[in-house]
């Protein structure tokens, strides 16, 4: 296997423990449903707004959050292969990819760490907001909420494949994929919530 983490092999039963300081190991744990409902909750008032205080056709609107939810499953992908599995080239690389995702690869059913923390996702989403707000106005109230309902599925999905045996359905992909990634081949399947962009650029695993 390639390496990711620092152990040799991963650990499904332990957890890592990151910081010295209690506080700080306490605040970088999190349950997966304070991000999920921090983000549709954002979603649920952003669309209100979107509603009440613009005068966007709604069937523009629709299509915007549609896009919303396709765009984030590119940024997913992008995100996960390009910065979650950057280089460690260096020994500030090496400290923030480990913090970031090498401790996940590390101890992949750590239930407490499959999502950031929650300062950190309300963070993102602020910054979310703000360039898509730089980018198109008010078409943004459409479509973050698309872009974060994306996120909470990725957050869903990435729970539950890591918690829960896989179903007997379409959706075993789904975990079939993520094992592979976390345990024959972490340069495959980056993809989480959907592999369409590893279909796309050659990144699906071999059967």
């Amino acid at each position: 296997m390639k390496k990711i983490g620092r152990l040799d092999r991963p650990d499904n039963n332990g957890s890592a423990h990151m910081f010295d300081n209690p506080l700080l190991e306490r605040i970088s744990r999190t349950h997966i449903s304070i991000p999920i409902v921090m983000f549709l909750s954002i979603s649920a008032v952003s669309f209100y707004y979107a509603l009440t205080s613009t005068s966007i056709n709604l069937s523009i609107g629709l299509l915007l959050l549609l896009a919303g939810l396709f765009v984030f499953t590119f940024v997913e992908y992008m995100m996960h292969k390009h910065f979650f599995h950057m280089e460690p080239d260096t020994p500030a690389k090496d400290k923030l990819q480990y913090s970031v995702h090498g401790v996940h690869h590390d101890y992949p059913k750590d239930k407490d760490r499959l999502a950031m923390p929650p300062f950190i996702s309300a963070f993102y989403a602020l910054v979310f907001y703000l360039v898509f707000t730089l980018i198109m106005g008010d078409y943004a109230l459409y479509f973050l909420p698309g872009f974060l309902l994306g996120y909470s599925a990725y957050l869903g999905v990435h729970y539950i494949v890591h918690a829960y045996q896989p179903p007997k359905n379409f959706l075993k992909v789904l975990w079939v994929n993520h094992a592979v990634h976390h345990y024959k081949d972490p340069d495959v399947a980056f993809g989480v919530s959907s592999p369409l962009w590893d279909y796309i650029l050659g990144t699906m695993p071999k059967k």
